[in-house]
């Protein structure tokens, strides 16, 4: 079942959340063509331990890795290598750390140079998508709400939500309670309370929304081989709205 937080709680989430974004901001700006997904990696692990936290990812079901790194058309969970980034590829930037026994989970896709007009529209529209999203996220609205706004946007640009994998809980796990779809029916679900965290995490293709798992049995790609983005806020549900606990707007 899922946990309800106390103001604490949600305080403490948005502590680790705080950590997230100020390293996700540092790979943002330091993100450039000639890098390789794995000096992205030593730099999150590096930050993280400086920051007095530790990774959230690296070890998780075995997992070796700090970051996730998933380039063109992997989806999710790309893990890092020797990979080179080159100008014209986009990347997602998945990473959490646990601070104090709590979590904190954000992504954000990264276009390497200039990239072409599809892809930049469709980094612009999965970044909506997130935000639509969390703009659903109050207390009364229904988990299909959410998903349904998510997935009206996508479609509407003619682009494929990923069902496989879906948004979650966070609090003293990355992933509690409940399942956070980015496709739904408006009204139907589990009814969102006050109190409640959750990372909103939409993944959206150029093309099919059906993905395969690589024969690292992490990475997920989309079958056709079509683009794909990923964004990702941990969000806490209040009685004044949502609250975007890992943004780095505020920074």
């Amino acid at each position: 079942m899922h946990t309800i937080k106390s103001s604490r709680e949600i305080n403490k989430i948005k502590d680790a959340c705080q950590v997230v974004a100020e390293i996700l901001q540092v790979l943002i700006e330091e993100t450039t063509e000639g890098i390789t997904t794995n000096d992205l990696d030593r730099r999150a692990y590096e930050l993280t331990v400086k920051k007095g936290a530790t990774s959230a990812f690296k070890g998780y079901h075995g997992y070796p890795k700090s970051l996730c790194a998933s380039v063109n058309e992997e989806v999710v969970h790309g893990i890092p290598d020797n990979r080179v980034l080159k100008e014209g590829d986009i990347v997602g930037l998945d990473f959490g750390v646990v601070l104090d026994g709590w979590y904190g989970d954000s992504a954000v896709t990264l276009a390497i140079g200039k990239v072409n007009s599809e892809a930049k529209k469709l980094m612009k529209v999965t970044e909506e998508c997130l935000y639509k999203g969390i703009e659903a996220a109050y207390p009364g609205n229904r988990l299909g709400d959410l998903g349904f706004a998510v997935q009206e946007h996508a479609e509407k640009h003619g682009y494929g939500v990923v069902r496989d994998f879906v948004g979650h809980g966070v609090g003293r796990a990355l992933h509690e309670e409940p399942q956070v779809p980015n496709y739904g029916k408006k009204g139907t679900g589990l009814k969102l309370e006050s109190g409640m965290v959750i990372a909103i995490e939409p993944m959206v293709t150029v093309g099919s929304y059906k993905v395969k798992i690589l024969k690292n049995n992490w990475t997920a790609v989309t079958v056709d081989g079509s683009l794909a983005a990923h964004f990702e806020h941990t969000v806490a549900v209040t009685e004044r709205g949502p609250l975007i606990l890992s943004d780095r707007a505020r920074l």
